[in-house]
């Protein structure tokens, strides 16, 4: 039988995922930025453009560690991965610097190009090759 103690012990820890509560602590339950209308794709360059010297309130440790990582710029993907934070977490993070103004976003550049008739044809016949 497994005392009291384990049992509460390992009700919030998931083997392969880790802690199930910490990333819902951090973000104060959000799941999403605060930020009308950024998402911060994976690959969006974030750079920090100030740093305060102490953490003003409503942001924590998580955050500050943000801007030390940006002071050169980073992809959020690399954000998460440097901080071993989930990408989720990281993302609402992130909205809460912007809406401070601490860090600005670089989005990648968006090629337009024009699907035609002929360009279709030819991924057909590559598809058909196969």
């Amino acid at each position: 039988m497994i005392g009291r103690d384990d049992q509460e012990s390992t009700e919030w820890l998931d083997e392969e995922a880790g802690p199930l509560v910490r990333a819902y602590a951090l973000t104060r339950g959000r799941a999403r930025p605060t930020t009308k209308g950024e998402d911060f794709e994976m690959i969006a360059i974030i750079a920090t453009v100030s740093t305060p010297a102490y953490a003003p309130p409503g942001l924590g440790p998580e955050h500050m560690s943000i801007l030390e990582l940006c002071v050169r710029p980073r992809s959020v993907a690399e954000i998460s991965g440097q901080l071993g934070l989930p990408l989720v977490v990281v993302r609402v993070l992130l909205g809460d610097l912007l809406s401070h103004r601490f860090i600005v976003v670089r989005r990648p550049q968006q090629e337009h190009q024009t699907v035609t008739e002929e360009l279709l044809r030819e991924v057909l016949h590559g598809l058909e090759a196969l």
